[in-house]
């Protein structure tokens, strides 16, 4: 397996499952003139986030990491009238660039960017949360899940991209922050009563890599 037939076969399911779309296209554009790193998630990785939020019948959603929008878009696509998303954002260019991005695709007057430390910010959200998808820095994704349970209702999802990274997480030799990082939330996890969960490896366009899918039960 390589590289090259990882992303052959993420086209052929997008092309199959996840019909062409000008906004969500223009977001990605926008987000690279606009100098932002490719990191957004894949089109059918966006799809997942879209269908899990209907599933559930998400009508208030929390994201850590805005990025460019691209999967903001996604999720708000998925709201029913009335609903609300947050999402919350380190840099004031790429929520610039993002909020543009919202407004072209429709969806701008449901999403909420609040500019900021993720950390500083989350104590002041509003719950009950029914999704939550954290997508940021993985130093601080033991904080971020323990923030998203406390706001979480019974029933909820807390998503989690990047739990893998190229195989890391499993590698005893790698000590560096973002991957310690990564252990300590599948511990905490783990550890979670209140939680029930798995994580996949996902091989793509965008490389080995992983996410994380926790039911908050109780």
């Amino acid at each position: 397996m390589s590289q090259e037939i990882w992303s052959k076969v993420d086209e052929y399911i997008t092309d199959a499952l996840v019909p062409s779309d000008p906004a969500l296209e223009a977001a990605l554009l926008a987000s690279d003139e606009a100098g932002m790193p490719p990191i957004a998630v894949a089109p059918n990785q966006g799809k997942l986030l879209h269908l899990l939020a209907r599933m559930i019948g998400a009508r208030s959603i929390l994201e850590i990491g805005t990025l460019g929008g691209y999967s903001t878009i996604w999720l708000a696509r998925a709201l029913p009238p009335g609903g609300r998303l947050v999402t919350l954002e380190y840099s004031p260019e790429f929520a610039e660039v993002a909020r543009k991005n919202l407004d072209t695709a429709g969806v701008g007057e449901f999403v909420d960017i609040r500019l900021g430390k993720a950390l500083d910010m989350l104590p002041g959200i509003e719950g009950p949360i029914d999704l939550t998808f954290i997508d940021a820095d993985r130093v601080n994704n033991p904080a971020y899940f323990q923030e998203a349970l406390r706001l979480s209702r019974p029933g909820g999802l807390i998503v989690i991209d990047n739990v893998v990274r190229a195989g890391a997480v499993a590698d005893p030799s790698d000590t560096s922050e973002e991957i310690r990082g990564l252990r300590r939330m599948h511990e905490l996890i783990a550890a979670e009563p209140r939680v029930d969960a798995t994580a996949l490896q996902t091989v793509g366009k965008k490389g080995h890599d992983g996410l994380a899918v926790v039911l908050v039960t109780s």
